[in-house]
């Protein structure tokens, strides 16, 4: 225990260093040094002319598994040993705090006790913006002029951002409703028009059907792109509040996206009680 804790505290002290000198590691998502690093780098330019961030990338985190920093926690079934177990992670959230409303903090710890059989993930349902990109499934970016298309391993899921359109969507959906534009760099898109039946993590956070995510992508060299979502739902939290991390190129010679379609995986689990007896 004295390794560990001596180990954490040289750590520390390090980062501390690095924030005080004004210097940030590459890729790590601190508000200051990110946006030096952004503005110092101008990523290739598409057909039309804006930054190019086609290509198929990933996130490398526990943000899956729970938004803010965690230890490891043992698996949900007892029988499977360390497999399946968590991971411990250092969090995405800014500020390490989720603003719940109280009412609906009792409603996100009852989701966490019963995850195994209600996170929508279990089901093979679509992820849902921003769950989508830090699943731990790649996901691939294709430019065009007017549109910008994400698709997703997991479920197949898609999505298209409409760029520098006002139009509406007719219905909440499970990807929801993407409307893009460009700052300078960086691609914003604003989603709108989400289903209320996803959730934002194995650990219970969700949302209402009043969800808005405004997310931003900033390529910041050729094998990064900078990702941040703000959250915004008035029936579930007091404030806005954002997500950030890196999301890293897959850069295999055949980097491709392969077939994830898990909803064979979870027919018995949802309709094996409906089979016919004999």
């Amino acid at each position: 225990m004295r390794t560990s804790f001596g180990a954490a505290g040289a750590a520390t002290a390090v980062i501390i260093g690095l924030l005080s000198s004004g210097g940030v590691p590459s890729g790590r998502p601190l508000a200051a040094g990110g946006q030096q690093a952004i503005s110092s780098y101008r990523a290739p330019r598409a057909a039309d002319g804006k930054p190019d961030l086609s290509g198929i990338w990933q996130a490398v985190n526990t943000a899956n598994w729970d938004l803010l920093g965690h230890s490891a926690r043992q698996g949900p079934i007892l029988a499977l040993g360390a497999t399946f177990s968590e991971p411990a992670g250092v969090g995405v959230v800014d500020g390490n705090e989720i603003p719940y409303r109280p009412e609906a903090l009792a409603k996100k710890k009852q989701n966490a006790q019963r995850w195994l059989t209600d996170d929508p993930e279990v089901k093979c349902y679509m992820p849902g913006v921003p769950r989508a990109t830090y699943q731990g499934f790649p996901f691939q970016i294709v430019q065009d002029r007017t549109t910008i298309l994400f698709g997703y391993e997991f479920a197949s899921a898609s999505r298209i951002v409409r760029m520098n359109s006002k139009e509406a969507s007719p219905t909440d959906t499970w990807m929801g409703w993407s409307r893009g534009s460009w700052d300078g760099e960086t691609l914003v898109v604003d989603v709108t028009s989400l289903s209320d039946q996803t959730w934002f993590d194995r650990a219970g956070d969700y949302h209402s059907d009043k969800l808005h995510v405004v997310e931003r992508y900033t390529r910041t060299d050729p094998d990064h792109l900078l990702y941040s979502a703000t959250i915004e739902d008035p029936e579930v939290f007091t404030r806005p509040w954002t997500i950030s991390m890196p999301l890293y190129r897959r850069v295999e010679k055949n980097a491709q996206l392969l077939e994830y379609k898990c909803v064979e995986f979870v027919e018995e689990l949802m309709y094996g009680s409906l089979r016919k007896k004999t």
